[in-house]
């Protein structure tokens, strides 16, 4: 519950200080009765934030670097919504065997930044371990928009592409050659929704005067915003969303 009025939240918030998101080929989105890998370039902060409410009703878990944590009220928050801490320096078994044992036996799919950052366009191996282990698809997709904070601000055009989901079931052996096959495939799925979301983009901006109506809701939502952190500041010293994970 708490997951779902946390992305309704979210994406109110963006909506108000954005409100230019335009969402393709969401047919190509595997059943929510599926899990999945659901894979993308991580480029900003909020991407993530666009590919939870994009894909709704579906739910999921996600991996976020250690140091996320360490905020009391933000790491509560993300540790609710399924994320689990990853040493980026010394992942261990857990980075693994936790995501694929969910994907396995819960209804939650799996947001992985196959780059790992947002410094790099590389795809590493860890999703083609994951999905193959847990014997689930890749759902790739593309956050194409600004990059900056401002850029968000002056309503400057978000699209979000989905691509057919990839089928990893014809590698045999994930050794070097088998992670080598499956990261070619992401990639070449990830240029191509690029080159569509160029075709989508018409540089329009968002037309000024929707903050007549925006600004009032935006107090709105800055209001849930504080309330909502005074209620995970509380509820952290009571729940402990590690119990979820157990």
């Amino acid at each position: 519950m708490f997951y779902a009025y946390l992305r309704w939240l979210v994406s109110f918030l963006v909506w108000v200080v954005n409100g230019n998101a335009h969402y393709h080929n969401r047919n190509n989105l595997l059943d929510p009765q599926e899990n999945y890998v659901l894979v993308a370039p991580h480029r900003t902060w909020w991407d993530p934030i666009y590919l939870a409410f994009a894909t709704k009703p579906k739910q999921f878990l996600f991996m976020a670097k250690k140091e996320l944590f360490n905020n009391r009220i933000f790491g509560w928050w993300i540790r609710m919504c399924g994320a689990f801490p990853i040493d980026r320096d010394n992942p261990g078994q857990e980075a693994i065997k936790y995501p694929v044992q969910m994907l396995k036996k819960s209804q939650r799919s799996l947001i992985m930044f196959p780059s790992g950052s947002r410094h790099s366009t590389d795809v590493k191996g860890g999703v083609a371990v994951i999905a193959k282990m847990a014997k689930v698809k890749i759902q790739p997709a593309v956050y194409s928009g600004p990059r900056s904070f401002s850029g968000l601000l002056k309503g400057e055009r978000i699209d979000m592409n989905f691509g057919q989901p990839i089928d990893i079931s014809d590698v045999k052996r994930l050794n070097d050659q088998g992670i080598e096959t499956v990261a070619n495939r992401v990639q070449t799925a990830f240029r191509q929704l690029d080159s569509q979301n160029e075709d989508y983009n018409d540089h329009k901006k968002l037309n000024p005067l929707t903050y007549i109506y925006r600004l009032p809701l935006g107090v709105i939502a800055f209001i849930l915003v504080i309330l909502t952190m005074a209620f995970s500041y509380v509820a952290s010293f009571i729940w402990n969303p590690e119990w979820h994970r157990k």
